[in-house]
């Protein structure tokens, strides 16, 4: 209880005799807060906004920041808590206010115990359409509290080696020369580099991370290539600069243009903006070599882990990803990371107020935590 009493504290939570509490954010009230678990339950949902600060400014070719809004939940049962999280960069066009307005709509109270997990997931998809962050967060915290209730970590769970998991990617944003050097030394423990391209420095970006690296490198586009022929050109340049993939080269709308570069690419194509959830296959496959999936983009670990077995049953690679997120969230997609071929799970090493510890990185590789549930541990 020690915990739950910490949690309420620190969330700001004024629990009254109706089980309602409220926080203020800006001009928006919102109320039930916090969720009261029924006589015959048990089950209780809170959930409370925060906001990232990232150590640098963050750019890509759709735009920069230096914050990202999410939203960290709890599911409580028997007096064990898990933990979840929603992270809503803009273009998931999720925020604060619609996440609390769909965690306000989950009702629990209904399902006997947490092991009900397929009953309870399939509710909170089906409650109302898209949210999917906010769905990640409750998925997650699910996932965590029945983990910790059978005391083993998903990884377990699932039967999966933790010796099997992969280096994971160290990102660096579109910047001057000068700056993209000093990330580059600053990601001296990562053995493979992501290098966002797209804003029409690309050689510019690769030739200042090659003047400090001679490490392997993925780049990500997120959309920023137009012309089908420049990016073959492009393709085959990256290629000779020790590239393993290309992620998100074009709009997720040049189907096309995209299928035609990934037939003819010396190098794989990988989906992130033009897939998202499970029904997305029959737009992506023979269009692109892969698949980045999200756990904020599919809805959480249940969509996440599913979609990996329709993507290995389709022969398409695997890339397991995250926004800028805390260790909650990183350290949940970790935990599928052992089935992946590639991993970019550095969302919680780019930030300076994470609140969670979890996974480990020993010489660019994931450690997973021998933990329960999704293996991560308040700060406080």
């Amino acid at each position: 209880m020690k915990t739950r009493r910490k949690f309420l504290k620190d969330f700001g939570l004024v629990a009254g005799g109706a089980g309602f509490s409220y926080l203020t954010i800006g001009q928006h009230d919102w109320n039930e807060f916090t969720k009261k678990p029924s006589k015959s339950s048990g089950l209780s949902l809170r959930f409370k906004p925060y906001e990232l600060h990232l150590k640098h400014v963050f750019t890509i070719a759709e735009g920069s920041r230096s914050t990202t809004p999410v939203m960290l939940t709890e599911l409580e049962f028997d007096n064990i808590v898990g933990y979840g999280e929603a992270s809503m960069p803009p273009y998931l066009g999720e925020s604060h206010e619609t996440a609390a307005s769909f965690l306000g709509k989950v009702d629990l109270t209904q399902f006997e115990n947490p092991f009900l997990m397929e009953d309870i997931l399939t509710y909170v998809d089906q409650l109302v359409p898209g949210n999917y962050a906010a769905k990640a967060s409750v998925d997650i915290a699910l996932h965590d509290l029945v983990g910790k209730l059978i005391k083993q970590p998903w990884y377990k769970i699932w039967g999966l080696n933790p010796k099997k998991t992969p280096d994971t990617s160290f990102t660096i944003g579109i910047d001057k020369p000068d700056i993209v050097r000093a990330k580059v030394r600053e990601a001296a423990p990562y053995r493979i580099l992501k290098v966002k391209l797209g804003k029409g420095n690309d050689k510019e970006m690769i030739e200042a991370v090659r003047s400090e690296s001679d490490k392997p490198i993925c780049v990500d586009i997120n959309q920023g290539w137009t012309d089908r022929t420049m990016a073959l050109e492009m393709a085959h340049w990256l290629k000779e600069q020790g590239v393993v993939f290309i992620e998100q080269p074009m709009s997720k709308t040049s189907v096309d243009d995209t299928a035609w570069l990934t037939q003819n690419s010396p190098l794989p194509i990988i989906a992130d903006e033009a897939f998202q959830t499970i029904s997305d296959f029959k737009k992506v496959q023979g269009v692109y070599s892969g698949i980045n999936i999200k756990l904020m983009k599919c809805g959480g670990l249940r969509s996440a882990y599913a979609m990996i077995k329709m993507a290995r049953a389709l022969g398409m690679k695997v890339m397991i990803g995250c926004m800028t997120e805390t260790s909650c969230a990183v350290t949940a997609a970790a935990q599928l990371s052992p089935l992946v071929d590639w991993a970019d799970l550095d969302g919680n090493l780019l930030i300076d107020n994470d609140i969670f510890e979890g996974v480990k990185i020993s010489d660019g590789k994931i450690i997973l935590p021998d933990s329960p549930g999704i293996g991560i541990r308040s700060r406080d």
